[in-house]
């Protein structure tokens, strides 16, 4: 039996519902392309990580954008980052995060593209 069960419309044609692993995906990847203070009310949810994809690569930018994913991943108790990889792109952001669920020992590899031409990230 599942432990998380969720509703999703995006890339789904028939069956809306996701589960466990695929949901936790889903709703991080939703958090990163919510801008902060986009949610009316909520000012917390979402991510000013669209403000670094413009900034140079150096420490500095590559620390703000580790601290900001584990903001990111501290609102959801479903899940924790245990590794984070930075790569920048010609056109964007690349980065590799290693994700566990809470219930579960094994840890997932995800590469997070921040796209700058359509302001979008998504899972390559």
């Amino acid at each position: 039996m599942p432990t998380f069960i969720g509703f999703n419309t995006q890339g789904q044609y028939k069956k809306f519902t996701l589960t466990d692993s695929a949901l936790v995906k889903r709703d991080f990847l939703n958090a990163l392309n919510i801008r902060q203070g986009q949610v009316p009310g909520r000012p917390q949810v979402g991510t000013i990580l669209w403000d670094s994809v413009f900034d140079s690569q150096s420490s500095e930018t590559e620390q703000a954008i580790v601290n900001e994913l584990q903001r990111v991943a501290g609102g959801d108790p479903r899940f924790q980052i245990s590794n984070i990889e930075i790569f920048p792109q010609q056109n964007g952001l690349l980065l590799q995060v290693e994700l566990m669920l809470v219930h579960s020992t094994d840890a997932q590899r995800l590469a997070i593209f921040f796209d700058q031409n359509t302001r979008t990230a998504s899972y390559v």
